[in-house]
Order: structure tokens, then sequence, then C-alpha cells
């Protein structure tokens, strides 16, 4: 078994040492049974407050910029139930997460996944972790592709209908992942992003501030009809788990408890900042909200200073959260197809161009971004939410210290069953309003 000591001791690395955690060189020893490489030696030196700023900057992303719709669709107060509730239950799902890390020692969700299920577990956290995190790049930078023209064509007041290089959002969404997002990439470390992170969440303050005065001096109405993204727009809104278990490795004096606090104060941060620019948008247009809000305000005026400047605000937010979510991406790839491997430069390189690429090809030919979001949400969010954690918690903590109708293990088999009605319910809602747009769009739209 690969948790087992060989004659060097070489493997509690894998699985016992809580320090051996910084990438699959942390838990698979080298061919030569000498101990591997670390990632970096810069390890656990991170804040507590640059933690928080990198853990928020991860649960934001572009999920902010739907919520408006979702409170169209649902009302304030049950908006607010259902967000209190994705919150509150993402706090949990991270409290499965880092008691399970600490039983085992292990602070990688691939290799919890390996040591609950074996490579099933692996390969499943894996593909979840990149499913669901190269959605949200896609949805950042589909936001890039959709605002960055229009925020030149409106300094610059080229004619719309120009064809002009710099008014293709194309060619602009290529040029920002190789001058901004590449670079920061290529760190070897989350933890130096911490800075960017924290300028990445003042810039999303701006713009819950643009949207709370936007509400005092705008107003419009009437009520859409679409339900069926409201729910996995909240669940993808809250996804940070992915990164969890990275920034608890860099974390100055790491304990259970500790992290716990990031995460929470992370989530909370974030969850009052949701509900105001939900509540400031959805009482400014109620019922013409649009999926993405920055739309519905160029609907009003278009070359506004203020809501210029929310838009290259809202532009540099996501596009400084895409290299957050890219890391755990990396690591899974590593995890599952070179997880015997050291650590290598051009590897290293070679992941983050590859994923760029492809994520520039979706979020190019992507239909619209609240496909993204609902897709995503009903499929990967709530595997890394709900079941994963559940059920690598139940299979890990052993039964001596927890019997399997213990009230934690039977709360966290509620939890994984939670997940899977929750899937199956935004999946068949999904599926009921694409079949129900299609039976209506019959004569164009």
């Amino acid at each position: 078994m690969a948790e087992e000591l060989d004659t060097n001791g070489t493997q509690n690395v894998r699985f016992d040492d809580p320090d051996a955690i910084l990438e699959n060189e942390e838990f698979l020893p080298n061919g030569d049974g000498r101990k591997p490489m670390r990632f970096t030696d810069f390890e656990g030196k991170t804040s507590f407050g640059m933690s928080v700023f990198n853990l928020g900057n991860a649960i934001m992303g572009s999920g902010i910029l739907g919520l408006a719709y979702a409170m169209a669709n649902t009302g304030i107060l049950l908006f607010l139930f259902l967000l209190t509730a994705v919150a509150a239950l993402s706090s949990y799902s991270i409290h499965l997460l880092l008691k399970s890390s600490g039983i085992v020692g292990i602070r990688a969700y691939e290799q919890l996944g390996y040591r609950a299920f074996g490579t099933t577990g692996k390969m499943a956290a894996g593909i979840a972790i990149t499913l669901q995190n190269i959605g949200a790049m896609s949805s950042y930078l589909y936001i890039v592709k959709s605002e960055f023209p229009l925020v030149i064509q409106a300094f610059s007041r080229a004619d719309p209908t120009a064809d002009l290089w710099y008014l293709n959002g194309n060619y602009l969404v290529i040029m920002v992942s190789i001058s901004v997002i590449l670079p920061l990439a290529l760190m070897k470390q989350l933890g130096y992003l911490g800075y960017t992170s924290g300028f990445s969440l003042s810039c999303m303050v701006f713009f819950l501030s643009a949207v709370r005065w936007s509400m005092v001096t705008l107003g419009v109405c009437v009520f859409p009809s679409q339900t069926a993204y409201t729910i996995p727009i909240l669940a993808f809104a809250f996804v940070c788990h992915p990164e969890v278990l990275p920034i608890y490795t860099e974390l100055r004096n790491p304990s259970q408890r500790r992290m716990q606090h990031v995460s929470n104060l992370s989530i909370l941060v974030m969850y009052t900042m949701y509900f105001l620019a939900a509540l400031f948008g959805y009482l400014t247009f109620y019922g013409k909200t649009e999926p993405e809000l920055l739309h519905t305000y160029s609907r009003i005026d278009p070359y506004d200073t203020l809501i210029l400047c929310v838009r290259l605000a809202v532009l540099t937010a996501v596009t400084l959260t895409v290299p957050i979510v890219l890391f755990p991406v990396r690591r899974a790839l590593n995890q599952m197809f070179f997880s015997s491997k050291s650590f290598n430069w051009l590897r290293h390189v070679a992941i983050a161009i590859t994923l760029l690429s492809l994520i520039n090809i979706l979020v190019i030919f992507a239909p619209n971004i609240l496909g993204i979001f609902g897709i995503i949400g009903a499929t990967s969010a709530p595997c890394l939410i709900f079941i994963f954690p559940a059920v690598f918690y139940i299979r890990i903590v052993p039964k001596e210290q927890e019997p399997m109708f213990s009230t934690p293990k039977i709360l966290a088999a509620c939890f994984a069953g939670l997940g899977v009605a929750f899937m199956t319910m935004s999946l068949s809602f999904i599926i009921i309003d694409w079949t129900t747009g299609s039976s209506n769009s019959g004569g164009g739209h």
C-alpha cells in the first residue's frame, strides 16, 4: 500500500507528515527512494490576512455579476435564505475537508480522494477540480471578452460598427491572457499572489459602492421567467474548495482551527458583498436585470464615466482571479498524470500555457456566461462542495474515532445525499429550461 513505510521511512511524507504538502512531490517518493524535492522552500509563510485575500478572491470570481439576476428570479427573502444556506454549507464542507486532512496529514484534495477510494477517488477529485476551475476561468475571461471592447470603444468614442482589431474581444482576451494572466500563473506558489488578490477584492468593493450609488439614481421593471439557473449560480458563487488545501499548505503557523477561521472570514466577507451587490442591482433594475449585471448598466448610458470605471474595476478583478484558480487545476493534473515526477519548470510552464490556450478557445466559442454558470454549477460544484468532502470524511475518519452511525458521520452522509439531490434537481431544471426554450424559439429570436 502507498501509505506503508519503506525502509527509509519516506512514505510517511505521503500521508502522515503535515508539512509535506506543497505539490504532488510531497506525497510520492522519487524512484531512488530519496526524499522528494520541495515545490519551493518558501513554505508556510503566508500571513492570515493574505490567506483571506487569496481565498476570498477564489470565492468571488465573476459569480457576483450574476447574483442580481438570481435575486430577480427568486425575490429578496428566498434569495437571502438560499445564499445563507449555501454559505453555511460551504463552511461545513470546508470543515469536513480540514478534519479529513488533519487526520491523515494530507493537504491535497486529490490525495484525500486517493486515501479514501484509491486511484478512482484521486481521478474523480482531479477531474471535478479541472472541470470546475476551467469553467470558472472561462467565465472570468468571457467577461474580459465581452466587456473590454465596450470599454475601449467608449473611451475612444470609436464607431461600434467599425472593424477595428482593438474592438475585437477575441483578440483582446488572448492579449490579456498572455500579458497579465500567464506571468502570474507561472509563479511557483499561491502565497505570492496575495497582493494581487487584495487589489482584486478592492476593485470589487468599488464595484459594490457603484452599484449602491446607482440604486439611488436609477430605477426601472418587468419580471423575467427563467429560474432554472438560480440555484446553480448561487452554488457556483461559493466554490473555493480546490483552493482551500493549497492555501492551508502555505498558511503561516498552520492548524485546522486557524484555516477554518480563514475560511469562515473569507466566506463571511464574500457573503456580505454578494448580498449587497445583488440587492442593490435588483432594486435598481428589478425584472430587467440581465444575467450579466454590467450589460444592464451599459443599456442606461454606455459612456457614463462611473460605469466605465466600474467596468475597468471588474475586468481587473476577474483577470487577477484567473491565476488563483489555475493553480489547483495544474496541481490536479500533476496528481493525476505526473504523480511520480519531481517538480519541473518545463512541465510547470507547459501546463499553464496549455490550460490558458484551451480556456481561450472555450471563451471564444462559449454562447453566453449564463450557460457556463448553470452547467458547471450543476455538475462539478455539488461534487466539490457536498459529495466529495462528505464521502472522504466518512471513509478517512477511523471507525474507532467516530463509528459509522455516529452523529458526525450521519450528518456527513446526509450532506452527500443533499449534494446528489442538488445535482439532479439543477440538471433537471436546466434540461427543462433548454427544452422549453427550444420549443418556443421556432420563429427566431
